[in-house]
């Protein structure tokens, strides 16, 4: 791995989870193997310029908009933004800021299903989230970087006040189920706090602000350019998303742009990874069509009134202030320093046969993303990729946990939640009764840190089941038990992640 040096038998390397220092290069990650696109994508913008995300790319033209139409159009928009007490109902138990004057923003995709936006899905009777992903924007306002969470991600849903009286417990699913557990009510706010509590336990993102843009903005947003050109190599059809177009290149609108960027049984594999993707183009594309109509003041209050009209923040970012200053900063970054990655990933499949349906995020790598930016490091796009073409599984990584604390039932606890996350557990015992070697390497207290133990050969295995367990450190032993992967759980576990 990159910038990590090699450990000496019987000296522990420190290793950490995203929220507590550790050993990540800067620019690993990845898109995981099995990243997969679709058919086609939106016409990419040139390459020169600069592109922000769609989502808030709009309000960038909120000057041109005032000037040609007066201080009437600026309160009219300020009137339409909705804000939500978010941070309130998250409660204390978060990460700390590690990088001051940083800021990661938290973007939904919102599909209540409700009034206008009845007609997409049935059967649901709470919120929901088809976009989820992270903008974080660096101290130094140099550049940039946008991480998209497939909804199928497989995590674990921390409890949640629903809203109507009711508490979820702490379990796992997929992530965008946190949004609806929140949103069982019909209070954003409440859902906002569920998902951002969701993304903070698996990520350790501190999250500064939240975004929500609702199913008739974004169409509106699209209408109020004329459409947004795309380019399928394949016709779509996709009954669900409420598309059918054909192959080649084509401007969408309303409807068919909406499907465009929901759509995910009619295009490729089927895949959310694949809809990922294309989302990111479209963004992209939207971006560049926006820059393109700074000239119309017409089309632009339009786009300005879809986009505030739909758009729910946090009190912080409830302004039309607030947000010109933030998208301001955005565009101030070069293209080349504006990245778009998700979160490596592979088929939960390959740990659980029976699950065909959600994904896995990969470790050690998206431990080192996260890492990254908790750090504020710059991320690059082409090693994210890169580090996420060979997979490790969890299923394939066989641990031992060992108890040094004396608790009993501590070590069958923390198995249970390896488990859950894939990893394949070979056996529980005591650090007392397993022996120095085995459990804790030379000379370390068993009770007094949590170690990962490992025999030659398998120091990739070791890593990615520390950066499961924050404040971990890693150790390689001669002593080590042959195709094992050892852990003690010492006085100082706080838990996995």
């Amino acid at each position: 791995m990159t910038g990590r040096r090699t450990p000496v038998a019987g000296r522990p390397t420190p290793v950490a989870g995203p929220a507590r220092g550790g050993s990540g290069s800067p620019e690993r990650g990845g898109t995981g193997g099995h990243e997969r696109g679709g058919t086609g994508s939106p016409e990419r913008p040139p390459r020169s310029g600069r592109r922000v995300p769609g989502a808030v790319s709009a309000l960038a033209a909120l000057l041109a908009v005032i000037t040609a139409a007066g201080v009437w159009a600026y309160r009219d928009l300020e009137g339409n933004l909705h804000s939500a007490d978010v941070d309130a109902k998250i409660g204390d138990e978060r990460p700390p800021r590690t990088s001051p004057g940083s800021k990661n923003i938290l973007v939904v995709g919102s599909d209540s299903r409700a009034g206008a936006d009845a007609g997409y899905g049935r059967g649901h009777t709470t919120m929901h989230s088809d976009t989820l992903l992270v903008l974080h924007l660096a101290a130094n306002r140099e550049w940039a970087t946008v991480v998209s969470f497939p909804r199928d991600s497989w995590v674990e849903v921390p409890a949640c006040d629903r809203g109507d009286g009711t508490t979820s417990g702490p379990h796992h699913a997929k992530i965008n189920e946190a949004f609806a557990i929140g949103g069982a009510g019909g209070e954003v706010s409440r859902a906002a706090a569920c998902a951002v509590k969701a993304v903070e336990r698996n990520t350790g993102l501190r999250i500064d602000h939240f975004m929500s843009v609702d199913f008739q903005g974004f169409k509106g947003m699209v209408d109020a350019l004329d459409g947004v050109r795309v380019c399928p190599t394949a016709a779509i059809r996709d009954q669900k998303a409420r598309l059918d177009i054909p192959a080649g290149c084509q401007t969408v609108r309303g409807e068919d742009a909406l499907g465009y960027v929901r759509a995910r049984y009619g295009v490729g594999d089927g895949s959310d990874l694949g809809r990922v993707g294309r989302q990111q183009e479209f963004m992209r594309a939207l971006a560049a069509r926006a820059k393109e109509k700074l000239t119309s003041p017409g089309a632009l209050y339009g786009l300005l009134e879809s986009a505030t009209g739909s758009l729910t923040t946090d009190e912080a970012l409830a302004g039309i202030r607030p947000l010109y200053g933030l998208v301001s900063r955005l565009r101030a970054i070069p293209s080349d320093r504006l990245a778009f990655v998700t979160v490596p990933n592979y088929p939960r499949g390959m740990d659980v046969p029976s699950d065909t349906a959600n994904v896995v995020w990969q470790y050690p790598e998206a431990a080192e993303l996260f890492l990254s930016l908790t750090r504020d490091r710059e991320v690059r796009a082409e090693a994210v990729a890169a580090a996420g073409r060979n997979p490790l599984y969890a299923g394939t990584v066989r641990v031992r946990v060992l108890d040094g604390t004396g608790t009993p039932g501590l070590a069958e606890e923390v198995a249970g939640s390896l488990r859950g996350y894939g990893f394949t557990v070979a056996g529980t015992g005591s650090a007392d009764e397993a022996g120095t070697g085995a459990g804790t390497g030379a000379g370390a207290d068993a009770g007094a840190a949590t170690s990962v133990v490992h025999p030659a050969g398998l120091a990739r295995q070791a890593r990615a089941l520390a950066s499961r367990l924050p404040g971990s450190t890693v150790t390689e032993s001669a002593d080590a038990p042959e195709g094992l992967v050892t852990l003690t759980v010492g006085e100082d576990f706080g838990g996995t992640r």
